[in-house]
């Protein structure tokens, strides 16, 4: 499980993620030049950082880096939250408080989810054909 990351890792990864291509130092420093004061020495320190605990690779061009994210703000996010939960000693109350917390949109959100998962597990019945009565026949059988 990855380390939540910090104020400024986290800036720096958003952008990562956002732009979703290989970025240099260059191109994060000037962004994040925009919200406030800060290095380029810093954003260096931050994205070696952020290469050294596996969250970029990166590459060679020229006599700088290029980095790209090795995985999603999604997948990101999902291990935080599984990491908090598996923390839980109660676990199913904590998701019956987690899902209080929701809005509606978050609510639909997780019901989307979990229809997609429930159709992509080995276990899950097929979806009935289009046009398939309750039994799983078709027209004219």
């Amino acid at each position: 499980m990855p380390r939540q990351l910090g104020e400024l890792e986290d800036a720096v990864m958003t952008r990562v993620w956002q732009w979703n291509r290989p970025v240099t130092v260059r191109e994060v420093l000037e962004d994040l030049q925009q919200e406030r004061s800060i290095a380029y020495t810093t954003v260096m320190t931050v994205m070696d950082n952020l290469h050294q605990k596996g969250w970029v690779r990166r590459e060679v061009d020229g006599r700088a880096y290029r980095y790209t994210a090795v995985s999603t703000r999604a997948a990101y996010s999902a291990a935080l939250m599984n990491e908090a939960w598996s923390q839980s000693d109660n676990p199913a109350a904590a998701l019956v408080a987690f899902f209080g917390m929701m809005s509606s949109e978050q609510r639909e959100a997780l019901n989307d989810a979990i229809r997609i998962v429930g159709h992509n597990t080995p276990d899950a019945p097929p979806a009935p054909a289009e046009g398939a009565d309750q039994r799983g026949e078709g027209p004219g059988r």
